[in-house]
């Protein structure tokens, strides 16, 4: 348990990067990464993708920097609306890498599928999913457990389809937060509770459940918090969280167990709170 004072709320090719060539004017051939070259924006480095707007000098920046801009970054002449249609119809011949290259992704594609791709890309690197703004730890789906027990040593992981967790001195004040990790089917699974002032001034406690994985590996799974005692019974069934969610997303909206202090204090044991926790297989 941590005490916190303070918070903030053609398909895609495999393998390594293609040997594709396009035949130039001159006779002579390009390989796919010279190519794609051509497209990186100067600003950001990633790829300008159709549709492809220029200044009057025909230097290119990405749909994603260009907002940002009042002028070209290259030439610093004015930026504007003209389309370079021979550069569309150069990129749709080129396979461009993931932008998640650096943490492991050798799939490239063309510029049509590129985002749609980069959405789901098991590469796409999670953020630590401790709560609060503690630790901005940032990594591929595979380090997310090894950064838990290596840097969040006062996790626990409970083994089983079925555990149960202790939430100790819930009555405390301020901001709380409290982590488990659970595993089961050969994946893990992360449960936190937090409690927290909402925007009418008072206290709630949410949990949710995140599985260490992707949204596709999510689907495959259903979870179910329990809270029992007193001749009581509170329940809550969802589909798991991907580690690419954000749990204050799924807060936000109410998208998990609510429950408020005066609720735990049905349950709770000298101020302690036993959550059953049970993971399936849809």
């Amino acid at each position: 348990m941590s005490r916190r004072t303070e918070r903030e709320p053609t398909g895609p090719s495999n393998g390594a990067p293609s040997s594709r060539t396009v035949p130039d004017l001159a006779g002579t051939t390009a390989s796919n990464n010279d190519l794609a070259s051509l497209f990186e924006c100067p600003v950001c480095f990633d790829y300008v993708l159709p549709p492809i707007l220029q200044c009057h000098n025909g230097h290119l920046v990405c749909s994603d920097c260009r907002p940002k801009l009042t002028r070209c970054p290259t030439c610093r002449g004015p930026l504007t609306s003209i389309r370079n249609l021979a550069m569309e119809k150069v990129a749709v011949s080129v396979l461009f890498p993931c932008k998640y290259a650096f943490f492991g992704c050798e799939i490239t594609m063309p510029p049509t599928e590129k985002a749609d791709h980069e959405e789901h890309c098991e590469f796409r690197p999670c953020c630590c999913p401790c709560p609060g703004n503690f630790c901005g730890w940032q990594g591929s789906v595979n380090a997310v457990v090894p950064h838990l027990m290596q840097k969040h040593e006062s996790i626990i992981t409970l083994q089983g389809e079925v555990v149960v967790f202790l939430a100790v001195s819930i009555n405390l004040s301020g901001a709380l937060d409290w982590v488990m990790m659970q595993s089961c089917f050969g994946f893990h699974f992360i449960l936190i509770l937090e409690k927290l002032e909402t925007y009418d001034g008072h206290q709630k406690f949410f949990s949710v459940v995140q599985l260490v994985g992707t949204h596709e590996q999510a689907e495959k799974f259903s979870y179910r918090l329990e809270l029992n005692g007193n001749r009581r019974r509170l329940t809550w069934e969802a589909t798991p969280l991907s580690i690419h969610d954000r749990v204050e997303t799924a807060i936000m909206n109410s998208d998990c167990l609510v429950f408020d202090p005066g609720v735990a204090e049905l349950f709770a044991e000298n101020g302690n709170l036993s959550i059953d926790v049970t993971i399936s297989m849809c």
